[in-house]
Order: structure tokens, then C-alpha cells, then sequence
């Protein structure tokens, strides 16, 4: 969920300032597509947003557009990525240029006679939206382009659902929830309802669900509420539609790693047939970085540009500082005995050693490769190897059951970091977010560290 604490941030200064907002979410993506189901951009009028949905090439007409698509409730567009040879061939065929960009989307003569919807759509950004209104009265125009058809030559489609901030909070209040609480949720989003009647005759029962309907949905059953006015009971839908959500929710649960974490549902009732959208929300990795050294600090840095949670612990006052680690979310000093914090801490996470102290070093692993089950994800330290195995041996000794190390020992990593190449605490930092970002989202084998790992397992 990269980007997301800006999109959370921004959604929350809106509602204050009282702007309105578009959250546009990826959907579905089919061929090459740069950002996978659950990408988010916000856009509020005042002209501000934040998040992508795409390396950069849909961002400005999702900007010009997002209030216009959304004046009548939210909706679903399709955009192209094909090469302007793909788009030649459309025009050969007579196809309709309009339609190769979005699907469903309404005609360029329709935008023009709607333009006092959109002027009036947001009273106190007037001016922000007359400014758009001459993007809409140019966008005949454009379609003429090259530029229009998004020529990248990708051969891929991005989905994607637009809907206002009010629509959007049960989704944005769900994911503040998983991020504040540390457990994960599952979330149904409507993507489209099709009458079971539509290759015959229109349909005369109208669906309850509309599009951009959400049900938030535990896993494991995991207790949950949400804040938002717009939260469903998901016992509101026909029972098998709840019981194959909640069955979807918890497959994705099982499944290792954290990607791929989505999945598209079909289901009917009596009268139409639902497309949805499951999503399993998981929490930002963390990450503890145990010594508040100097090298620490790109390492900070760069956790939390990829939004992971960052705690910096370390014995020494003067060095865990808040001064020193000012974008860290948690630094605190915690004393090598305090063994109870180190445990809590470690939940579900990944841990650096890395303080520059074979005191610290060997009390912090001692602790860690002690637990009674494992609670880490992830267990890495620095120095070369035979500092690490000093420091193992040195524990082993001092253990009554020196086998407990066994299981842990499997799964350290030292020297801690894939060897990236360059020099000093920067490129130290991205060797170390690779590995922990590859073993979290399991990406590679565990087994990375030296062939003399399980030979010393094997003697403690």
C-alpha cells in the first residue's frame, strides 16, 4: 500500500478544510500494467493530490475528469495503453476513438451539455472547476491526438473506479483501522451489477447495490467496526453471496506473502449477477532496528519510503534520541534485561541487529532466537559471519538446552543485506530493505546466509 499514508493524510485535511475529493482506485489490470488492484489517487478540488495509479501517463486526465465521471455517483472506467499503430487499425475499423479509451464512457457531445453540473458540482471550488470545464471543452479535440490514446505500446488496460471522498471513507477508515491495530481486514468492493436478463430484454427489478457498494469483512473471525456512515451490514446480502466473500477473504488470509492479495468475485441472486472486488488488507511491515548508530539512519529513511512502520531501540540514551531519528514512528531506550518490550516489539516484524556491541548484540539475539515460537519474520545481523557465530557459540554455552537455537538459527540472516555493491551506510541500508522486503513478501529462499549456518545448528 505504498503512498497510502499520503492519501490518508490528505483525505483527513480535505474533510477538515471541507473540499471535496475523488478517490480513483485500480481496480483490474489485464496485459502490462505498472500498479496492480488496490492503487490509489486522490483529488480534491482545490487541485492537490496524491498517490499514482500508473507510471505517470493516466494521472492528468484522471485529474481533469475524476468530478465530472463522479458528478452522478461513483464509476468504473477502462483506460488503454496500447501503441498508436493499435489505435490506427481502431480508426480502420471504423471503431470509435472514444471507446478505445474508456469503455462505457459517455461521448464528447455529452461532456459539453453537463457543463453546469460540473460547475456547481463543488460550491466552494467554483473556480477550481471552471478551470476544468476548458479541459472538457477541449477533449474533442484531444481525442484527436496521439498523446490521448496513451500510444506506450504496454498492451495492457488499467480498470479504474472513481468515487467521492464521502463514498470512499468506509474503504480509507478500514485501512486507518488495519495500520492502527496492526490486524488485517478484508474488504468487498461492487464493481459492476449485470441484470441476468440484459442478452434478452432489460431488466424491470433494479439491484439495492450500486456501484462502489463496500462490506468489510474479518478473517479468522476477527472482530471489527468501522466509522464510516457508509459501512454495510454484510449480512444485508443473500446468504451465499456472504458466505463465498468471507470464503474469498479467507483464502486470501493463507495465502504466503504479502502480494496478490486480491482477487475478483463473481456471484449472483434472482435477479443480477455481481462482480466484486476482494481485498485482503494487511498492515505496513516493520521493521526494529536494534542499535541507533549513524548507520541507522539512511536505513530509517528508507523504510519509510516504502511506508513500512519503523521502531529504533537501543541502550544507550544518547544514542536513541528523537532528535537523531526524527521520521522513525517509535524510538525508545530500552535496557538489554527488558527482555518483556523486545518480545512485544518483534511481533510479526523484521529486526536489524545491528548496534556496533557484542553486549548488545548477544543479549538482543539471545532474546530473539529464544522465544518459544518464533515471533519474528524476519531476523537479521550485522558483521562478518565469524562475529555472528562467536556470538552464537557464546550463547549456546551459556544455554541449559543449547538446541532451543536451532530453529532460529535457520533462519538468520548473516551477514545481514544481499551484497548490492558500493560503499558506505547507504548502500548498507539498501542491501538490508532488499532482503527483508524479498523474505516478507516472500520473493526468495530464506536460506541466503553462509553454508556454515546449518553445521552450527546442528552442534548447539
Amino acid at each position: 500500500m505504498n503512498q497510502v499514508s499520503d492519501i490518508l493524510a490528505l483525505a483527513q485535511q480535505a474533510q477538515s478544510q471541507n473540499v471535496d475529493a475523488v478517490l480513483a482506485t485500480v481496480v483490474r489490470t489485464e496485459g502490462s500494467a505498472y500498479r496492480r488492484p488496490g492503487a490509489m489517487m486522490l483529488i480534491c478540488a482545490d487541485g492537490r493530490s496524491v498517490g499514482m495509479v500508473s507510471g505517470g501517463c493516466l494521472e492528468r486526465h484522471l485529474i481533469q475528469r475524476a468530478f465530472w465521471l463522479t458528478r452522478n455517483g461513483a464509476c468504473m472506467q477502462v483506460y488503454q495503453t496500447g501503441s498508436a499503430d493499435d489505435r490506427k487499425v481502431s480508426q480502420q475499423n471504423n471503431a470509435d476513438p472514444l471507446q478505445a479509451l474508456f469503455l462505457d464512457a459517455p461521448s464528447a457531445s455529452d461532456i459539453s451539455v453537463d457543463h453546469s453540473d460540473i460547475e456547481t458540482s463543488v460550491d466552494s471550488n467554483k473556480s477550481v472547476n471552471k478551470m476544468g470545464l476548458e479541459d472538457y471543452a477541449e477533449l474533442e479535440d484531444e481525442f484527436d491526438t496521439d498523446s490521448m490514446n496513451f500510444g506506450l505500446g504496454c498492451h495492457g488496460s488499467v480498470h479504474v473506479l472513481f468515487e467521492r471522498l464521502s463514498a470512499a471513507l468506509t474503504l480509507l477508515d478500514t485501512i486507518t483501522q488495519v495500520r492502527q491495530s496492526q490486524q488485517s481486514l478484508g474488504v468487498a468492493t461492487l464493481l459492476k451489477a449485470t441484470p441476468l436478463e440484459s442478452r434478452n430484454s432489460n431488466s424491470s427489478v433494479k439491484s439495492d447495490l450500486a456501484c462502489g457498494t463496500r462490506f468489510i469483512i474479518p478473517a479468522a473471525d476477527v472482530a471489527t467496526t468501522t466509522n464510516s456512515d457508509n459501512s454495510n451490514a454484510l449480512s444485508d446480502l443473500a446468504e451465499p453471496i456472504t458466505e463465498q466473500l468471507q470464503a474469498t477473504v479467507t483464502t486470501l488470509s493463507q495465502q504466503s506473502g504479502a502480494k496478490g492479495r486480491w482477487q475478483h468475485v463473481y456471484s449472483e441472486d434472482e435477479h443480477y449477477c455481481y462482480e466484486w472486488l476482494v481485498q485482503y488488507l494487511l498492515p505496513p511491515i516493520h521493521l526494529i532496528i536494534c542499535g541507533a548508530g549513524n548507520d541507522a539512519m539512511p536505513l530509517v529513511q528508507l523504510a519509510k519510503m516504502l511506508d513500512w512502520r519503523v521502531s529504533v531501540i537501543d541502550s544507550r540514551a544518547h544514542y536513541a534520541t528523537r532528535a537523531r531519528f526524527m521520521a522513525a514512528d517509535l524510538v525508545q531506550v530500552v535496557p538489554l534485561e527488558d527482555t518483556q518490550i523486545l518480545n512485544e516489539l518483534s511481533q510479526n516484524a523484521a529486526v536489524a541487529l545491528m548496534s556496533h556491541s557484542l553486549t548488545q548484540d548477544r543479549a538482543r539475539l539471545k532474546t530473539l532466537l529464544t522465544q518459544p515460537k518464533l515471533a519474528w519474520r524476519y531476523l537479521g545481523q550485522l558483521g562478518p559471519s565469524y562475529r555472528t557465530e562467536r556470538l552464537l557459540t557464546e550463547i549456546a554455552q551459556a544455554l541449559d538446552i543449547p538446541k532451543i537455537l536451532q530453529a532460529g538459527i535457520k533462519q538468520l540472516h548473516y551477514p545481514i543485506g544481499y551484497k548490492l555493491g558500493g560503499d558506505g551506510p547507504e548502500a548498507l541500508a539498501l542491501g538490508i530493505i532488499a532482503q527483508i522486503s524479498a523474505v516478507m513478501y516472500q520473493q526468495t529462499s530464506m536460506i541466503d546466509s553462509t553454508a556454515t549456518v546449518n553445521t552450527l545448528s546442528e552442534t548447539v
